[in-house]
């Protein structure tokens, strides 16, 4: 029995949700693939919690496009069961969603604090590993940064020359700009400090865009849940 009244215009504005939960779920993907290919050629190494955020991101985007797929066949069809799985699933996802949110506030400092340690590790490869030396020169390049806390740190790079920086340090990057440095020619803040600050200043952006799906899931599930009721309606009165 198809649904009739206001039904329709519910139903209808759950296709238009649905449409948003695909461009949602593309959009995971796309970040999580970006993301992925970013970190492939970071310090980071092993199964650490960085790491493993692109793979989480690219299994929430793929799971949302197959329970937007769901609710549209259910939709289309007036299937109890199917939209019925749909209004589960989504609140599901939701729940993920929050425990995500709330993993990542509880373990950012320790996530930072692993990022602080990581980059040490890694700054003493600088004269070991070529694909590690560009890699830092690119962090503290694009991040106007000398070192973890600051330039001196690499004063204890047991093979860095003493008195000696990378050129990436360096305010004006030039060859050999980093021996015999005037620290007024040098970056003075720490990579893991301005790395943070850019992370912090961009968590209210990704704070919104949360806030932003979490309203079109609750709107989906509401939605959903007034049609699961007119299709049972009509199920009794058959």
């Amino acid at each position: 029995m198809a649904v009739e009244g206001g039904m329709k215009c519910v139903k209808f504005l759950l296709y238009v949700l649905l449409l948003a939960f695909c461009a949602c779920a593309v959009g995971l993907i796309a970040v999580g693939v970006g993301a992925q290919l970013v970190l492939s050629q970071t310090i980071v190494q092993g199964a650490t919690p960085g790491s493993l955020l692109p793979v989480v991101i690219i299994a929430v985007g793929a799971f949302l496009f197959l329970v937007a797929f769901v609710g549209c066949c259910g939709a289309c069809k007036e299937n109890y069961c199917l939209m019925i799985t749909f209004a589960i699933f989504l609140s599901l996802i939701m729940l993920v969603e929050v425990a995500a949110a709330i993993a990542g506030y509880v373990f950012r400092d320790k996530v930072m604090s692993e990022f602080n340690k990581d980059f040490r590790e890694q700054m003493k490869n600088y004269q070991k590993n070529n694909h590690t030396a560009s890699i830092l020169d690119r962090m503290q390049e694009d991040f106007k940064c000398c070192g973890a806390t600051n330039y001196t740190d690499w004063q204890t790079v047991s093979l860095m020359p003493k008195g000696q920086v990378p050129d990436s340090c360096c305010i004006n990057v030039t060859k050999d700009c980093g021996i015999s440095f005037n620290v007024k020619n040098i970056y003075s803040e720490g990579c893991v400090e301005k790395i943070g600050g850019w992370l912090r200043s961009n968590v209210l952006v990704v704070a919104a865009a949360a806030l932003g799906i979490a309203f079109v899931e609750v709107l989906g599930i509401v939605f959903a849940c007034c049609l699961v009721k007119s299709i049972r309606s009509g199920y009794e009165v058959m």
